[in-house]
């Protein structure tokens, strides 16, 4: 099978949207991801998948600590600017929390310490351990087919 191929059938399954965010040398950063998934009730872990060359895999090589921030149906445009679709520079008004920087009106805001990390072809997998959450009320903006859906 060709690239475009598995990426189609990758995109037919339905995800939620993430931003993760990390601080280095006092900076914020941040990118979108769907590949988020939980990985165990206890102790409470999680799992990201980041690209290799993308510039996060590095920041969390040195900071060791993240926040994601699953988005709300309202959220599109967030989305579309941490995944580097929308080229303006913005002023992101991030809430804290946890002491760290997060996504404002957010579904949830986990904050997570990296256990471990394990290249896996063109990605590395980071599990990590939830150590802070809060769940807001909502619906999720949902990503399926290369598109943003919503729960009718």
């Amino acid at each position: 099978m060709d690239d475009r191929l598995f990426r189609t059938a990758m995109g037919r399954f339905a995800t939620g949207v993430t931003v993760i965010t990390t601080k280095v040398n006092g900076i914020v950063h941040g990118m979108t991801a769907n590949a988020f998934v939980s990985v165990s009730l206890d102790p409470k872990l999680i799992l990201i998948s980041i690209g290799e060359k993308a510039q996060m895999n590095q920041l969390l090589k040195e900071s060791s600590n993240f926040a994601i921030s699953i988005l709300n149906n309202h959220q599109e445009d967030l989305s579309a600017y941490f995944a580097g679709q929308i080229k303006e520079e913005r002023t992101i008004g991030f809430d804290i929390f946890n002491g760290m920087d997060v996504i404002k009106d957010s579904l949830v805001n986990m904050t997570c310490t990296v256990q471990n990390s394990v290249i896996a072809g063109d990605h590395t997998l980071y599990i990590a351990e939830v150590t802070d959450l809060r769940i807001q009320d909502g619906d999720p903006l949902l990503f399926y087919g290369g598109e943003y859906k919503e729960i009718k």
